[in-house]
């Protein structure tokens, strides 16, 4: 009988269905953090390599934070790409990961998944899953681009100072997830976002995120440096920038900052 939490590179890789997304897998048990074993290796490997690991002793968020990845628990991976855009439109990267990782994850679990703009996934009003982005590049060219994305699948206990605003999927279910079957379900959804995005990297956006962003809508406040404002989450431009309504009725691009959404975390 299979024991539904182990993974391995072969439960990772058996009847995988994509044409290239992660048909290089790395599997390692443990790591300092994907991403960075994905910059070690870029120039060696072909687009689309995935490093998956059981566990990461540095797990990392965005703005610096702490990521926690403990063993036997969750989906820790990185993908690594090296698409034909210009950087500026990196940041598009972000947003088609979590389309297609949340598609996935309604799709495999049942469950009613979520955006938070840019890059969680939540359920409820907690958080799931986490995207970071990173790039390198020359001029006009990105050399290779990692996408890193951490998912809490059979996670049952939360350290004290995340436990208010993360949940698992397990928890919400409350059922135990196979991982390595989620894993393959998420490769096909990206690989789909991924080819879509790559063929018009100027509309970063489709009308499926937009229906599935929680975010718009709701009261949201933005901290850019040492500038904080509050308005309304109205829209998601093509290239991926939120739309910010705020009091005098002026229209805000927001493209980076820290977004806090009223009644999410």
């Amino acid at each position: 009988m299979k024991n539904i939490n182990t993974i391995n590179k072969n439960t990772l890789t058996e009847n995988l269905k994509t044409k290239w997304l992660a048909q290089k897998l790395i599997y390692l048990p443990n790591v300092d953090s994907t991403n960075q074993e994905v910059k070690r290796i870029a120039f060696d490997y072909p687009h689309g390599t995935a490093v998956v690991a059981e566990q990461q002793t540095a797990g990392k968020g965005r703005l610096g934070r702490i990521w926690s990845s403990p063993k036997g628990t969750g989906l820790w991976f990185s993908i690594l790409l090296k698409p034909n855009i210009s950087p500026d439109q990196m940041s598009g990267i972000t947003l088609v990961c979590g389309l297609g990782v949340c598609k996935a994850i309604r799709k495999y679990t049942g469950l009613n998944a979520l955006i938070k703009w840019p890059n969680d996934i939540i359920i409820g009003n907690k958080k799931i899953c986490g995207i970071l982005t990173e790039m390198k590049a020359e001029a006009d060219i990105i050399s290779y681009a990692v996408a890193g994305i951490g998912i809490n699948v059979n996670t049952t206990e939360f350290d004290e100072d995340i436990k208010h605003k993360a949940t698992s999927l397990s928890v919400e279910a409350n059922t135990a997830i196979d991982r390595a079957e989620l894993f393959k379900e998420i490769m096909l959804y990206l690989e789909k976002s991924f080819d879509d995005y790559f063929s018009k990297p100027d509309k970063a956006i489709s009308d499926e995120y937009i229906k599935l962003c929680a975010t718009l809508g709701r009261n949201v406040t933005v901290a850019r440096g040492n500038t904080i404002f509050n308005g309304k989450a109205v829209g998601v431009e093509a290239t991926g920038d939120l739309l910010v309504e705020i009091a005098d009725g002026t229209i805000i691009q927001v493209s980076s900052g820290e977004v806090t959404v009223q009644g999410i975390y």
